[in-house]
This record gives structure tokens, sequence and C-alpha cells, in this order.
């Protein structure tokens, strides 16, 4: 039976303190930045030297877009560089090397750039053109965009970053183990695939991908490699829980809401915006940054509530778990590996848990494993 390492605890403590810090420094940051746009009038700055360059409604937000972000991007570097790569190598969480992280910025750039800007685009083809029902139309391609990415992504997106193979002839036993306990599960998938996590982090991990035709079990080979047999498959039993549950469906629905009124909010917000910063409407490029501050405040204000949301399902999917392998000693073992391995807080503070905790603490799941009477 594993057991929890104390000097590994208070490391996790330390990480997640810090962790947690530069989360408060990126968020104000990214505040300060967008208010500075606005107050100094650089943002209605742009876009009229954009506009003296180009009519075509399309470049000019590509345009005003590349430079409020790109410009943001390079003033960021020094805080993504100490978070994303300092950070977890000064905690031996990392096995990343400073070139692979440079490339994996510059793939994430050339994913994430061109999915913002479509993004981008669309949102502003509604404001033009659906009046004051932008945010209904927005909201409506939210929803289709993140099916959409759901079904694709393990198969166009993950692969850039991570490789991807069948579980070979040595690992067939754990391969059939999980595909029976997706058939228990009535979930169809592609197969059992590992990935290179070791590349980039000593943290363990597995997850269900895809939705449909490209659903599929991932395990990360650290998580082969260190964990035993049924470990793994409670592991796999509490993604297969959301599946059984009809969660993915269920998150996607809240998220279409959440967005539906964010984006609601964020109409009412930019109808004042336009009188009191001097846009020309609702569909000036300029009022971008406002747009950006009011999205972002909803999203930390209903931060709490999505994650206590999330918290509910993922205590059940581990009740699921433990009741479908029936393997309550390997569950705790599991959860109390990843607590050493990946430096996860096994107490956190209550106020933590309800801010930012999308999962049950791991001392909670490890106690309800211990007591579960199956």
């Amino acid at each position: 039976m594993t057991t929890l390492d104390p000097e590994k605890q208070k490391q996790a403590k330390q990480y997640a303190r810090i962790r947690r810090r530069l989360w408060l420094v990126d968020i104000s940051a990214n505040a300060v930045y967008a208010l500075a746009w606005l107050s100094l009038g650089w943002a209605i700055s742009l876009r009229a030297w954009i506009t003296s360059v180009t009519t075509n409604e399309w470049l000019i937000v590509a345009l005003f877009a590349a430079v409020f972000s790109g410009v943001y991007f390079i003033l960021n570097i020094p805080l993504s560089y100490y978070s994303g790569f300092v950070l977890p190598h000064r905690f031996d969480q990392s096995n990343q090397t400073l070139k692979d992280w440079v490339i994996d910025q510059i793939k994430g750039i050339a994913v994430g750039a061109p999915l913002s800007l479509l993004l981008l685009e669309l949102l502003y083809l509604a404001l033009r053109v659906t009046g004051g029902l932008w945010w209904l139309w927005a909201a409506g391609g939210m929803l289709i965009f993140s099916v959409l990415l759901s079904n694709l992504a393990p198969i166009l997106i993950m692969p850039l970053f991570n490789k991807f193979v069948p579980l070979d002839d040595e690992h067939k036993e754990l391969a059939d183990r999980l595909l029976a306990l997706a058939e228990r599960a009535n979930t169809k998938v592609r197969g059992v695939f590992k990935f290179d996590m070791s590349k980039r982090t000593k943290s363990a991990n597995a997850a269900l991908t895809g939705i449909g035709n490209t659903r599929r079990i991932v395990l990360g080979d650290t998580l082969i490699n260190e964990f035993s047999a049924d470990e793994i498959e409670t592991v796999l039993a509490h993604e297969l829980g959301h599946h059984v549950h009809r969660d993915i469906p269920l998150f996607i629905a809240v998220g279409a809401l959440s967005t539906t009124v964010g984006l609601y909010l964020a109409s009412l917000a930019l109808n004042w915006a336009i009188g009191f910063f001097g846009f020309t409407s609702t569909a000036d490029i300029a009022a971008l940054p406002a747009l950006g501050i009011v999205l972002g405040a909803y999203g930390l204000v209903t931060m709490p509530l999505d994650n206590a949301v999330s918290r509910w399902r993922e205590g059940k999917a581990d009740e699921y778990a433990l009741q479908v392998t029936g393997r309550k000693d390997a569950f705790a073992s599991a959860f109390t590996r990843l607590a050493n391995q990946n430096l996860g807080e096994v107490d956190p503070e209550k106020w933590v848990v309800f801010l930012f905790y999308s999962h049950p603490p791991l001392g909670e799941r490890i106690a309800k494993a211990q007591a579960w009477k199956g």
C-alpha cells in the first residue's frame, strides 16, 4: 500500500502557493494591460491607423488582434517562462529542455492563433450583421465550435504535441482489461493508446478523450511505468464514470448556458462603453479590450460555481470507479501515488478548494476510498 510522503506534501503546499500567486499576477497583468489600452486611448488610435490603411472589416479585426495580442505575448514571456519552465524544474516536476519548451510555445501559437482569430472574426461578424442579438448568435457559434473541437482534438491537435501509439504486446493484458472496463460502461472506444508524457513532466495522468468516433483511452507513459494494473484500472474507471453519468453533455450544456449569460452581460457593458470611451458602435474593434475585461471578470465571478459543479460530478465519477472495480485499496493507492508523483496537495484550505479546485482534494478522495463499503 502506497503511503503519503510528508516531505512531498511540504513541497506540494509550497508549489501550490507559488502557482496561485503567479495566477494572481497573471490575471492582474491582463487587467492592467487591457485597461491601459482603453484609458490611454491606444485602442482607438490603433483602430484609426488600421482603418487608414484598409477598409476590409476582416483585415481590420486581424491586424488589431495581432498587435493587441502580440504585444501582450511579448510582455508576458518572462512570467510564462518562469511559471511554465523554471518553477516546474525547481520542484523536480519537469523533464523538458529549454529547446523543447520553446518549441511547445511556437506550436501553441501556430495552433492557438488561427483558432482564436477564427472565433474572433466570427464574433465580429455577428456584431456587424445581427444587431442587438449578436450575443445569442455568438453563444451558438461557441457551442458548435466546442463540440467540433472535442471531436477533432484527439486526431488533429493532440498529436502535434505528443506521440500516441497503441499499447504494445508487453501491455496487452492491461489494454484488454481497460477495453473490457469500457465495454461494461457501454462506451465504444477506438483503442488504448500510450503517449510520451515523460518528455515534459514527471506527473502521471490518464484520460478518455474525444467524442463519438474519435473517443479513445490514453495513458501517460509515466502512469504505465509507475502504477500497477489495478491502480490504472481504477483511474480509468473514474474517467468512464463521466461517460456513464452523461457528464460530457452536462458540462457542454452548463458551459453553453454560462457562455450565453456572459456574452449577454458583455453586450450590456459594450453598450455602456460606447458612450464612455467614444467607440463608434459595439462592432468597433477598438472595444476589444473592454470585451476582454468584462468576460474576464465574469469568468472570475463564476469560477467558484463552475468548480463546485465540477467537484460534484468528479465525486460521482469516483463513486462509480469504486463500485464498478471493487478495488478500494487500489483506488486509494493510486491517488496517494498521484499526490506523491504530481505534488498534489491532499489537504488544501477550504477557501482554496472553493475558489480553485475543479476536483475534490486528493485527501478527501483517498479517505472516501478507504471508507468505501461497496
